[in-house]
Order: structure tokens, then sequence, then C-alpha cells
């Protein structure tokens, strides 16, 4: 490894609220996705600021320091001594792992000099856990793997080549590219593992793994495809009501999105069909073994889709009348269109992709991405950037 990155833009919306005592402060993202390390970053801030270390409760519980506080009295006992005067910054990492965690931090919430942070490796924390304990004062901080401009500044090189092996290997901080393959998967297998057995089967209470497995094959193999729970099942064999709960609790796990699909006229959500999106490339290698994973379409198609999430949007699959474009980017009342492609130098190919956004009849941006360094610029108001560019903010 190079050594480590800062996440400066979770970094940024940590500190936006530094100080705001009675408002518990959320951070989630699948595991390994570098929430521990940014709580040291966090850390690191709060001392070079001047703040004293009795006055900073770090624990992290998946840790050989943090399994002696396990306990939940062990941990209330040593929240009970922390000071009483001035800010308490108080930092609880993967807190889930902590028997009755939802009561603890509840109560540290009425603490008036505690400035609490959280982490979590599930999104069901402030859906079920969490939410019907405190009083609605809470700041959820979503964190994804590294963005394609972290890693480029963590393995630094070609870009083109760098981009490449970001498609495949993906974005978990501590899988090193130059390392090797093996290397790689190997610890890509470990994570998954774990999440599957910590965050999924005992969520599901449910030891049945191999089913488990095959269906987040089946999601890995068909991002980008239009898919639904039946689908699944007919690709699988499961039962759709097994398939739905299975899916279910790998979203909870943080280890797919859904982007649902939007009718771009009607403005309105469509309820049938939508399609999953890997949280981490290299989840999706890993899993496929080689399997179909020359074509970097997909990922690529999945890793524009995680920029515009990291970025602040809200995602989803556009439809306009009989097209499709591959994703409706909303903030607030701005709204924009992104079609992606690995080239368009074909005729063929410019047609397709540029159909899509020249039926749209509004004014709102819309942009295709694509590999191609060649015939870039604006073309009757739709906008053909490269995606290495774009990434890397260009």
């Amino acid at each position: 490894m190079n050594g480590t990155v800062r996440r400066s833009g979770y970094l940024e919306q940590m500190h936006g609220s530094k100080g705001a005592t009675g408002v518990i402060k959320v951070i989630t993202g699948m595991r390994r996705c570098g929430k521990s390390t940014l709580m040291e970053q966090f850390e690191e801030d709060l001392r070079s600021e001047g703040v004293d270390s009795n006055h900073i409760f770090h624990v992290n519980f998946e840790t050989f320091e943090g399994y002696d506080i396990l306990s939940p009295d062990e941990l209330r006992r040593q929240l009970r001594a922390l000071p009483k005067d001035g800010i308490v910054y108080v930092m609880l990492d993967e807190i889930q792992d902590v028997e009755g965690w939802e009561l603890i931090v509840s109560s540290l919430e009425e603490v008036k000099n505690y400035d609490v942070y959280i982490t979590g490796s599930n999104s069901d924390m402030l859906s079920t856990d969490l939410s019907t304990h405190l009083s609605g004062r809470y700041i959820e901080i979503k964190m994804l793997p590294l963005s394609f401009g972290e890693y480029y500044e963590l393995h630094p090189g070609n870009a083109e080549d760098r981009f490449v092996q970001y498609l495949r290997y993906g974005g978990l901080p501590d899988t090193d590219p130059d390392r090797g393959e093996r290397h790689s998967l190997g610890y890509l297998e470990g994570v998954f593992s774990t999440v599957l057995v910590k965050d999924v089967l005992s969520r599901l209470r449910t030891d049945n793994v191999n089913k488990i497995r095959a269906i987040a094959r089946f999601l890995y193999s068909n991002v980008g495809n239009i898919t639904n729970i039946a689908t699944i099942a007919q690709g699988t064999g499961l039962n759709p009501g097994t398939v739905e709960r299975y899916v279910g609790g790998m979203e909870s796990a943080l280890l797919f999105y859904h982007a649902e699909k939007y009718d771009i006229v009607g403005k309105k959500l469509l309820s049938t069909n939508g399609k999953y999106y890997a949280s981490d490339l290299g989840m999706r290698y890993m899993a496929l073994k080689g399997s179909g994973t020359d074509d970097l379409s997909r990922p690529l198609e999945n890793a524009v889709y995680l920029e515009l999430i990291r970025r602040g949007y809200t995602v989803r699959i556009g439809s306009y009348r009989d097209k499709e474009v591959d994703f409706t980017a909303v903030m607030g009342n701005d709204v924009e269109y992104y079609q992606v492609a690995m080239t368009i130098l074909s005729e063929e190919a410019k047609k397709r992709e540029f159909g899509s956004l020249e039926a749209i009849r509004d004014n709102f941006p819309k942009t295709v991405l694509t590999m191609d360094r060649f015939n870039l610029g604006n073309f009757g108001g739709i906008r053909v950037v490269n995606v290495i560019d774009w990434m890397l903010g260009r």
C-alpha cells in the first residue's frame, strides 16, 4: 500500500456538524470502505485543533482494544467517567457489535456536552434499529468506497491503466492492485464472506450461505440490466419470497444499491423493474471469478452510478416513452441526464446514445460519458465528456 488517502468530502461533512451536541452523527457504509480510517482522520483533526485527549473518547469495537468494551455495562461505565466540562467527542466505531447499542446511543443524545459520532455497516441502523430510539436529531453521512479520484491519489500512474484496474478491483482502500490479482481476490473474498456472515446471514437468522451467494452472483452478473425479484428468482431457481428477503438483506448490508425506474414525462417513479448496482466493483470481479468480466461496459456504468451518488445526487433510471436514459440525476430542483458508453466513435453507437437524450424536450443538462479521447465537446446541447476526466474533475 501507498499509505492512506484523506477522505476530504466526508471529513467536511463531519466538521460541518462538529460541536452540535444533542445531534448524533451516523456514518454508514459497507465493511472496509474506510469508516474506521475516517474516524481516525477526524480524531487527528481534533487533536491538531488543540482538543485535549481526555475530551476524545474513541473506540473501535472491531479491534483488540474494543473487545474489552463490548459489554454494555463496561461501555456505560467508561462513558460515565468522561469529563463533565467542555465538549467531549464520543466516537463509537462499528457500534452495532455491542448488545443493546441503540439504547446506549439514544441515552448519549441527552448528555449536554457530548458530541457523538457512530459508524455501522448496515443501512437499517437508521430505518429500524436507531431511529425508533432517537428523537429525530441525527445526521447520516453515507460513505462509499474510494472514488476514482481518491484511488488515483493513492495509486498514481497512467490514468487510463489505473482506471481499468479500478473498474476491476474496485475501491476498497485496502485492495492493493500492485500486489497482484491473487492478493486482491483473496482480500476481497475475505471481506465478502465477513459481510455475508456478520451483516446478512446473522440479521436474517439463516445459515444458507449458498443461496445468498447464488443471488449475489446473479446480481453481479446483471449489473446494468433491468431486473426484478421475478427475474432473479427465475435466474437462480429460488422461491421469489426467499429472493426478496435475501436481496433486502444484501441491500441493508450495503452490498448493492437499487436504482428505481423514473418516468421522465409523467415525473413519477415506476413501481416495476429497476437496476441493481454493486457498492464495490472488486466484489463483483471476485464473485464472478473472471467470468464475463473482460467486458468493462457494465462496471463502467456501475462506477458512474456510484460517483453520482457520491456527489449527492438521487439517481434513477430514466424512462422517456420508448427510450431509456442510463441515469436521471436529481439534486433539489436540478436534473441532469447521463448516458454511459465505452465508445461512441461508430455512427451506430453515437445514434443510440444521442437518441435517448435528444428525445427529452427540456433544458436540463445532458451528458454522454465515454472512454473515448476523440470527438469530445458539445453537439447540439449534448456534452460528450471523457469519463476519466469527469471522474477526476478535470
